[in-house]
């Protein structure tokens, strides 16, 4: 990836206009930035250099940008690659389904460019920040937090930068219930820019990726109050294993 000092921005718009407005703000923001206008260019342009994140429309010719997110979330390479989908459509199915293919935020068009440059400050503070060591573990999963790789009883769990995020969370605070506004501050960041459906979305997300057959649902809803990771023992259960920073579970 690109230096944290310039992180690297692909920008996937069909409407030019819009395209080189985006790339003169980031620009001008201190971004490197690339430009493709269709689907299969953005492919393309992710195996020729591996971006920090990718702004990409939803409408774009030759392969839409929900079909590229897809892909981009299966091929292991780029499944940790953020993505925020630009749309016109921006009823709350529409957002859901977004989100549900694989990005990381929504936003719908019209938009702000203030707006935007805060999520994408916001995303890749995120995902830029240091690599921690360790691992922690729960029930029957482990999270190797420098591979960032998940095993469930020696299987390979494959999750997207925000399913890990929060799966870490809670995995770190077992059996207790945070509220989705508790999560979206300890998972997304103070500098909140998504609604809290948006915390149902991932949940279901990461049940998915989980939770096999015959497996525990680990991740426990609480109606009304929130989410925890269930081990279904006491907290003690889990153990958490950091040799540069130790993670407290409160």
């Amino acid at each position: 990836m690109a230096a944290m000092s310039q992180p690297h921005v692909l920008i996937v718009e069909d409407e030019e206009t819009l395209a080189m407005m985006l790339r003169y703000n980031l620009e001008r923001e201190g971004y490197s930035v690339s430009e493709v206008h269709d689907g299969q260019r953005a492919l393309d342009a992710v195996e020729e250099r591996m971006p920090d994140l990718v702004l990409l429309d939803w409408m774009i010719p030759a392969i839409s940008g929900i079909e590229v997110c897809r892909i981009l979330r299966r091929r292991p390479k780029t499944r940790s690659i953020p993505i925020i989908m630009l749309s016109a459509k921006g009823e709350e199915a529409d957002k859901v389904r977004g989100l549900q293919t694989g990005a990381d935020d929504y936003v719908a068009k019209p938009f702000g460019i203030t707006e935007l440059l805060a999520r994408i400050r916001s995303l890749l503070r995120r995902t830029l920040t240091p690599v921690s060591k360790g691992s922690v573990e729960g029930a029957d999963m482990v999270m190797d937090l420098s591979a960032h790789r998940v095993t469930r009883n020696g299987r390979s769990i494959h999750l997207g930068p925000t399913e890990f995020r929060m799966l870490r969370f809670l995995m770190s605070n077992p059996n207790r219930v945070f509220s989705r506004d508790e999560l979206l501050t300890s998972v997304w960041g103070p500098d909140i820019f998504v609604e809290p459906r948006t915390v149902d979305v991932h949940i279901r997300r990461l049940r998915k990726a989980i939770n096999g057959s015959g497996e525990m649902d680990v991740v426990r809803t609480v109606r009304g109050a929130g989410y925890s990771f269930d081990t279904g023992e006491e907290a003690e259960s889990v153990s958490i294993h950091d040799s540069s920073q130790q993670i407290i579970a409160t």
